[in-house]
């Protein structure tokens, strides 16, 4: 996550495994997708700059940011995956639906932590503008899907170590 000491593309202190023969699924979302096409953007890019091949990549587009949840637990049942991404944005509006938008798909993605056996990973921009959004989709503040994507090759690195 962003901060003010830490860039959302800083890969922390550690290197970053090679992706190869690793799958991943990323589920995005259609709504606000000038952003969410850039978080699509820096997550396969960054995927394929670690070693994952196009094909071990499986994008597949939900309506809206809510839908997140539902679309990760299909690829975990469909299998063949290591891990999912979850990409959305929600940028609060005039009413509480922002609110509930983002609990839904925070304590869905949780849960599927929780109870899966792969990693779902959380890229869900939650801004009060869509001046922020911009800057966490490839401004400013760098690409929030870059970020998970390297989150997920840590994460499926981590569960194979568990196996060795």
């Amino acid at each position: 996550m962003a901060t003010a000491l830490h860039h959302l593309t800083d890969t922390g202190s550690q290197a970053v495994p090679s992706a190869a023969g690793m799958k991943f699924a990323i589920a995005v979302s259609e709504w606000n997708s000038p952003i969410t096409g850039a978080l699509l953007e820096g997550a396969l890019q960054t995927l394929k700059a670690h070693g994952a091949r196009g094909e071990d990549i499986l994008v597949k587009s939900v309506p809206g940011s809510f839908e997140l949840t539902f679309a990760a637990k299909r690829f975990m049942d469909y299998g063949g995956v290591d891990a999912v991404i979850a990409l959305g944005c929600v940028i609060r509006g005039d009413t509480p639906h922002f609110d509930y938008v983002c609990m839904g798909v925070t304590q869905g993605i949780a849960r599927l932590n929780a109870e899966g056996t792969i990693p779902v990973i959380y890229g869900l921009v939650t801004t009060n503008t869509l001046e922020q959004a911009q800057e966490r989709a490839g401004g400013k503040l760098g690409n929030k899907g870059s970020e998970c994507a390297v989150t997920a090759i840590k994460m499926v690195d981590f569960a194979w170590s568990l196996h060795k």
